[in-house]
């Protein structure tokens, strides 16, 4: 007796110390406590099919007892509903008894495994039914739900226990009844978790697997869908996009039109430049017969390397009317990126300017066949009329370098008609319209750049480029902001919680008027959107409406808009609906669409699809196929997990790979790490995220080798081929990195001991001056690091801060230092030093936000 309840034990203890809750969707829009009922006949000849003997005597499905063949087909569901393997269900193993965990998997493979296997967990489970498992859990010391579901082989599944959201019991029901004596699927369910929809689609779920078991029990399992026709032709079709017509024409020539109609309007802004749609319309036509004059062929990729002004964007339209392929890239790119991109993409024209031609003539140094061509030379000696080069809707618009995991960048080639798609979907959605102002932002390697650049030109508005320099400074931005009478505007999140930060500092009932009187929409992009930055959103700016926008460079940007005039339901923001003639599915790994509100891959159809990689063929069959539901669409696999909610919202849960962004920018960090390597004294790295609550994510990287390197040392080689953005903002050394049981690298504790040590730091030093000490307070505040663990030599970048944290930083410190400061003296005693010594100032701690304004209008002076 002793050994059989050892047995039982090890048995039960083994399956209890296993975890995981197997959780099943939420799908209702009114979740109302209670409990419903939802019961559905299994057909008789499907009954007997599951009974009668197999073609191979071998394994003849009649000696798997129904049951086992009821549990597999549950078993199967909720793996499709969870999007997990293993799965873990209650089962009732006595009847009236309590449901005991039931742990089955339904790796790839055929029914027929999938049946046997299942057969052997229930008989396993069945030989140790009597052993107390309530209390072995108690002793074991867990806590919380085993399971949410449970399954009846016998029953009716009996009431609903608290943390049972669904039981599926198989009874026959009453010969006098609805479904005369025939066996039934009985599933009771908690309303504020299912609604009747939902709970009939689940059955239907369990009927279908039960079906294919019978039809073919040798067939893979993992490629068969449980959708019934007409919910799969729900999200194929129902879950799309609206249609909307577009004109026949190219996003130029519809420029051109505006040009003809209004040529004396202010096309864009920057600075004290100003251009009417003329003189930017004749500006682009010069340079597009200058890249003609050097040879440009239809799709010859032209790099533009200038700063965001004025002739970038005259730049961008000359190429778009020449038929040829923008290509962006930033002047302040280290000399071997830019070699790299250039040559990657094939690339054998550059528009560039005076100032930014320094790393790019380093660049060209190391290639061949590359003509660069300035931009105000190319505006003489050439005429300023149309070109009319014929552009045909599936001609390259442009490609974007999005940074990729084998260590050289990937570039995401994009169509006219796709960048036109997404064009008209900001003018419609954000309801940008004639004499609107919009903001351009975004750095020009960033592809929301470009709808920010042009999208007003379609419709008559104007665009107002924002310099960098005023971007990092929070209050001159915001003043721009309003001065420059922007409608449309759009940030990453961390930008806009440092412009809410500043809106708070400056209180509602101090002010005569708004601080943004003609901001009408604001449009989130870039990074996950925190519901606690809408809700501060909302009381700062009530009458602006923000949207969340998601997409890839892949899908020519954005492709799905949440509009919100109020803070949403549900826990998180969703991405929202599909913008127009875009499709979006959410599959598993055959492409199949999951279950409504199962999680899976969001994949994306239609004309917003891009073309491929430039010259990367590899890595363009692996992400962009055709598309199995539609015939001749591309379909391109995001690599974003997500699920629909039941208002046809899509909702991001995370990557499926180390792909991350940070501050808006998409970063593969197999890139970093590729980079890390070819340092000399480096023997093993890896870069993961840090993220502390409230505060914005960074990049942090461990290495091994025989001494520690300086950090400084570190970031510099980094820094000679990674853009800065890329570059982690703490180096910390080890021996040796951790190693999981396979022997790879142990991200799961890296990521934990640099949380660890952001919070720790490394024997500080007390700030000691009263100046040291609200600096440190103002660290601790916007780095999200106890104040006690700030030491007065640390330094403010290695300790997390970032461009925007120091932006924060100054606000923080009502302006007693700048941005400049900061990024000057970014040691905590030698800032505070600073501030000391300079005539008049004082002590901070006596600054009041008034005695800081000669510092922010010196500020606005740099």
């Amino acid at each position: 007796m002793e050994k059989l309840a050892q047995a039982d034990r090890e048995f039960w203890r083994g399956v209890l110390v296993a975890g995981g809750l197997t959780a099943i969707p939420r799908w209702t829009l009114d979740p109302v406590p209670g409990v419903a009922e939802h019961v559905a006949p299994i057909p008789d000849d499907l009954v007997a099919a599951l009974r009668r003997p197999a073609d191979e005597p071998a394994v003849p499905l009649s000696s798997v007892p129904l049951s086992s063949a009821l549990l597999a087909a549950h078993a199967k569901v909720l793996a499709a509903l969870s999007g997990e393997h293993e799965v873990l269900t209650g089962y009732v193993a006595v009847k009236g008894g309590r449901p005991l965990p039931c742990r089955v998997t339904t790796e790839p493979g055929s029914w027929r495994t999938l049946l046997l296997d299942t057969c052997r967990v229930e008989s396993e489970l069945l030989s140790h039914k009597d052993f107390p498992v309530a209390e072995l859990r108690r002793e074991l010391g867990l806590t919380g739900p085993s399971f949410e579901t449970v399954f009846d082989p016998a029953g009716d599944g009996g009431d609903l226990a608290e943390d049972t959201v669904l039981s599926v019991g198989v009874s026959t029901d009453d010969p006098h009844g609805p479904h005369g004596g025939r066996l039934v699927l009985r599933l009771r369910y908690r309303t504020d978790v299912l609604d009747a929809d939902g709970a009939a689609r689940i059955a239907g779920y369990h009927l279908t697997a039960l079906a294919l078991i019978a039809a073919d029990p040798d067939a893979e399992h993992g490629r068969q869908s449980l959708l019934s026709a007409e919910e799969l032709h729900f999200q194929l079709e129902g879950l799309a996009g609206p249609r909307r017509e577009l004109p026949d024409r190219r996003f130029h020539e519809l420029f051109e039109q505006r040009v003809r109609a209004h040529p004396d309007a202010v096309a864009a802004v920057h600075g004290d430049r100003r251009w009417t749609y003329r003189e930017l319309n004749a500006r682009a036509n010069r340079l597009g017969r200058a890249l003609l004059a050097r040879g440009l062929r239809r799709e010859g990729v032209v790099a533009v390397v200038t700063e965001r002004n004025l002739d970038w964007m005259a730049a961008v339209l000359a190429i778009f009317k020449a038929g040829g392929v923008y290509l962006p890239i930033e002047p302040h790119f280290p000399a071997e990126r830019i070699a790299t991109t250039l040559s990657r993409a094939g690339c054998g024209l550059v528009l560039t300017e005076a100032g930014s031609a320094t790393t790019l003539k380093a660049a060209l140094g190391s290639l061949s066949g590359v003509q660069a061509l300035f931009v105000d030379a190319a505006y003489e000696n050439h005429a300023d009329d149309d070109l009319g080069v014929d552009v045909a809707p599936d001609q390259l618009a442009y490609i974007y370098f999005t940074s990729g995991s084998t260590g050289e960048p990937k570039g995401a080639m994009c169509e006219h008609a796709g960048m036109l798609n997404h064009l008209y979907a900001k003018i419609d959605d954000l309801e940008i319209g004639e004499g609107q102002v919009v903001a351009q932002t975004a750095p020009q390697c960033f592809d929301i750049s470009l709808w920010q650049l042009v999208s007003a030109l379609l419709v008559g508005g104007r665009t107002l480029l924002v310099g960098q320099e005023v971007i990092l400074d929070v209050q001159r931005f915001v003043d721009t902001i309003a001065r420059g009478r922007v409608s449309v505007l759009q940030v990453v999140p961390s930008y806009l919680e440092a412009v809410l930060s500043y809106l708070e500092r400056h209180d509602r009932s101090q002010r005569h008027t708004r601080e943004l009187p003609d901001l009408r929409c604001v449009s989130v992009t870039g990074e996950a959107l925190k519901k606690e930055l809408v809700q501060r959103w909302f009381v700062a700016e009530p009458e602006t409406r923000l949207v969340n926008a998601y997409g890839l460079t892949e899908t020519s940007d954005d492709t799905n808009h949440e509009v919100m005039d109020r803070v949403p339901d549900g826990e998180r923001v969703p991405l929202g609906r599909c913008v127009n003639n875009v499709c979006a599915y959410v599959v598993d790994e055959h492409l199949s669409p999951v279950p409504l509100g199962a999680p899976g891959e969001i994949v994306f159809s239609g004309i917003c699809v891009g073309r491929g990689y430039v010259n990367d063929p590899e890595r363009t069959r692996a992400a962009f196929m055709t598309d199995p539901h539609r015939e001749g669409r591309r379909l391109y696999r995001s690599g974003d997990h997500g699920r629909w909610r039941p208002d046809g919202k899509l909702e991001f849960l995370g990557r499926r790979d180390t792909q991350v962004k940070i501050r808006g920018f998409r970063i593969e960090i197999g890139e970093i790490e590729n980079t890390l390597l070819r340092v000399p004294g480096v023997r093993d790295g890896a870069v993961v995220v840090a993220e502390r609550a409230g505060q914005s994510r960074h990049l942090v990287a461990f290495y091994s080798g025989r001494r520690p390197l300086e950090a400084g040392f570190l970031r510099d080689r980094l820094g000679e081929s990674l853009p800065e953005y890329m570059v982690p903002s703490a180096f910390h050394w080890r021996e040796g990195l951790p190693l999981t049981g396979n022997s790879k690298i142990d991200r799961k504790t890296l990521t934990a001991l640099a949380g660890e040590l952001d919070v720790a730091g490394e024997d500080p030093l007390a700030p000691s001056t009263p100046a040291e000490r609200r600096l440190a307070a103002a660290w601790a505040k916007v780095l999200g690091i106890p104040q006690d663990q700030i030491g007065r030599r640390d330094h403010f970048f290695d300790r997390g801060g970032t461009s925007l944290s120091a932006v924060k930083l100054a606000i923080t410190l009502d302006r007693a230092v700048s941005l400049k400061d900061i990024t000057r003296h970014p040691i905590l005693a030698d800032l505070a030093h600073l501030v000391d010594g300079r005539d008049g100032a004082g002590d901070i701690e006596r600054r009041s936000p008034r005695a800081a304004e000669p510092a922010a209008s010196s500020i606005s002076g740099n």
